[in-house]
């Protein structure tokens, strides 16, 4: 029998309305085809829990749970297609909000995205694309650490006080590859592909991600960092494109093949980790701010081959390619903390379970 394992460690990182589909699509087309919403449009194509078999029975009681705990916005796509659609706690469908650590992902993504345009290349060290001197390491060690470190998070560089990325933060505790440490060291790879591209940052991520897939939002700065913000239905186009292994209708908007690398294991200290993504279903896994390695599952009861984006105050984007399913979850603290992980995540994992099976 799986348990709920010990959260307690992790860091980062009003009106309800359910969408139903008036006349569903056939199900031999719905299991066979991802459904895209238009780029240019906010209409999006629907379908119902009685249609896919789902138990509308606990529908409110999931999203009576998820009012209790802060939720703002909850969105389930099943092939892409809205399943539920709810706001609440003050918030609606056109109000932006902040994706915290979730929006680790979309450096991920775009980090990709340069690699597969040929303006880079994870596996070369950072110091080829920012120059020496980005750290304040002995120069041996910093060329020591790869693009795919910062992915990784085995950079070796100090995680204490790590919303700064200044150079003078940047300090050595071991080798890259040698020791895994949850930090913000990884917003250096948007320097790098801006480098690497000529120009900024958000012109790259505009024009390579964000617009061609119909996303809107910004980079606002939040406690020191640039973090994005945006609807519900932008996080939920960003976590569609990633279920459909990078394409959008079709387009290949980042390559299958760097996604794939994305969302499994990354390195060998921390099996739960791939490149800015947490992996279910794998046999240990470490969290932020602690070194200790812990035995199972980080959602025991939740499908094994579910990936997600994790963010402070329980931002959320849920992947699970097995059940056709990207969940987003936004709003504030669950659990009265700033964890992006903790055993909101399981309780709020049994109530889904109750919908769909």
């Amino acid at each position: 029998m799986k348990t709920i394992p010990f959260f307690c460690l992790a860091i980062l990182i009003g009106s309800i309305s359910c969408t139903s589909d008036p006349a569903p699509l056939e199900p031999e087309r719905e299991e066979t085809q991802i459904y895209f919403p238009d780029t240019d449009s906010d209409v999006w194509e629907t379908t119902t829990l009685d249609h896919l078999g789902w138990h509308q029975d606990q529908l409110q009681p999931l999203l009576d749970y998820l009012r209790e705990k802060h939720t703002k916005s909850f969105i389930v796509l099943y092939n892409g297609k809205i399943v539920i659609e709810s706001y609440m706690n003050g918030h609606n469908a056109t109000l932006p909000w902040y994706w915290a650590s979730a929006g680790k992902t979309l450096t991920s993504t775009v980090t990709g995205i340069a690699q597969d345009h040929g303006l880079i290349d994870i596996n070369n060290k950072v110091s080829d694309y920012l120059g020496t001197g980005w750290t304040s390491e002995p120069l041996d060690k910093e060329n020591l650490i790869l693009c795919k470190n910062l992915l990784s998070m085995d950079s070796g560089l100090s995680d204490r006080n790590g919303d700064d990325v200044s150079p003078d933060n940047l300090v050595y505790i071991a080798d890259a590859g040698d020791r895994w440490a949850y930090h913000n060291v990884y917003v250096k790879l948007q320097d790098v592909v801006a480098q690497a591209g000529n120009q900024s940052w958000s012109v790259y991520f505009n024009t390579n991600l964000r617009d061609p897939i119909g996303m809107t939002g910004s980079w606002i700065s939040l406690d020191n960092l640039s973090v994005y913000w945006s609807t519900a239905r932008s996080m939920a186009r960003f976590g569609l494109l990633v279920y459909a292994k990078g394409k959008w209708g079709n387009t290949q908007i980042v390559s299958e093949a760097f996604l794939s690398g994305a969302t499994n294991t990354s390195q060998d200290i921390n099996k739960a980790y791939g490149f800015l993504w947490w992996l279910n279903g794998k046999s240990s896994y470490h969290l932020p701010a602690t070194q200790i390695e812990f035995s199972g599952e980080l959602i025991p009861n939740a499908p094994d081959d579910l990936f997600a984006a994790l963010g402070k105050n329980d931002q959320k984007i849920y992947v699970v390619p097995s059940k056709k399913l990207v969940i987003i979850r936004m709003g504030d603290s669950a659990e009265g903390t700033n964890f992006a992980l903790s055993d909101f995540d399981y309780e709020l994992w049994a109530k889904i379970n109750a919908v769909i099976d």
